[in-house]
């Protein structure tokens, strides 16, 4: 059986996502492997991928809150919302500055509906919307509700070679938020509150959760000690529990549990969404459960050890 665990991917723009875990399967020698987070084609940085039985912590992975950085392009706005893609509109940013920008950003900030670019992999009949988009198919797309922490202003008047458009002004911004939020369509959306039209660069995601991009490793570079165990990546608190208590949650049966669990009181959701999580482990460390805590009891979720 291939080892689980977590693999810190440093994915270069201009390469899919899909193609990016080609070298776990050559290195681990498995077809069990997946990511969470998506990022597009022409995005750069962090994917999680994890191989064996990890992959099904990968939905917690994906609900943990994103940072990125992109560069917004002010005048021009294209089908694709990227920087080179056709222009779809031509505007005036001439009287943008820095102070302008930084005066809507609070518009963009906790709960917002977001409505997705076209080219997208957001479903519509069962095809993905850039599909569609791309045999001329009219469609709508319908907004999300999305959570942005935070968004500032990082740097101005970078150049971008090989915009399709003509641009007045160029700022760099840095993006913390949540699951399911498109940068492109933010980018568009903050050109449109400025009074112009825009798009986006250079988008490159920096961490998810608490993990970093400068922890993650080139494709091409990967090897087997690469491979994190779950508790480096996720942060549920850990328990440790003795044998026979493993054998219950092995077996799908909670067990009591009296003491209070530091870290898992503190969990909080968004919405409904507020399980709280713990990794159970053996008497030697061995992280072979996540499970769901509640006051006076432990219940099993997830088991992640090997088959007996």
């Amino acid at each position: 059986m291939a080892p689980s665990g977590f693999i810190l991917l440093d994915k270069a723009a201009g390469e899919t996502s899909f193609k990016a875990l080609f070298p776990l399967k050559r290195v681990f020698c498995t077809k069990r492997v997946g990511h969470a987070g998506t990022l597009d084609l022409r995005a750069s940085g962090l994917i999680i991928a994890a191989t064996g039985r990890a992959t099904r912590l990968l939905p917690y992975v994906e609900a943990k809150d994103k940072c990125y950085t992109f560069r917004l392009h002010l005048g021009y706005e294209t089908d694709t919302l990227e920087w080179d893609g056709d222009v779809v509109e031509q505007g005036d940013a001439r009287a943008v500055n820095r102070a302008a920008l930084e005066a809507v950003l609070p518009q963009f900030t906790g709960d917002i509906d977001q409505i997705p670019p076209r080219y997208c992999a957001v479903k519509i009949d069962g095809r993905r919307a850039s599909d569609w988009a791309e045999r001329g198919k009219d469609f709508e797309m319908k907004p999300r509700r999305i959570h942005i922490e935070s968004l500032k202003v990082v740097g101005e008047g970078g150049v971008t070679e090989g915009c399709s458009g003509k641009e007045f002004a160029t700022f760099n911004i840095e993006c913390v938020c949540s699951k399911g939020t498109y940068v492109r369509a933010l980018g568009r959306d903050i050109a449109r509150a400025l009074g112009t039209c825009g798009c986006v660069s250079q988008i490159r995601r920096h961490r998810i959760g608490k993990v970093s991009v400068e922890s993650a490793v080139r494709g091409e570079d990967l090897t087997r000690e690469h491979l994190k165990s779950v508790e480096q990546v996720l942060d549920f608190p850990v328990v440790k529990l003795d044998a026979d208590q493993m054998a219950v949650i092995r077996k799908g049966n909670w067990i009591p549990w009296r003491e209070s669990v530091e870290g898992a009181e503190k969990q909080q959701g968004r919405g409904d969404d507020c399980e709280r999580l713990v990794f159970a482990a053996d008497a030697n460390g061995n992280v072979l459960s996540v499970c769901r805590y509640e006051p006076g009891r432990i219940c099993p979720k997830i088991y992640l050890g090997e088959d007996e």
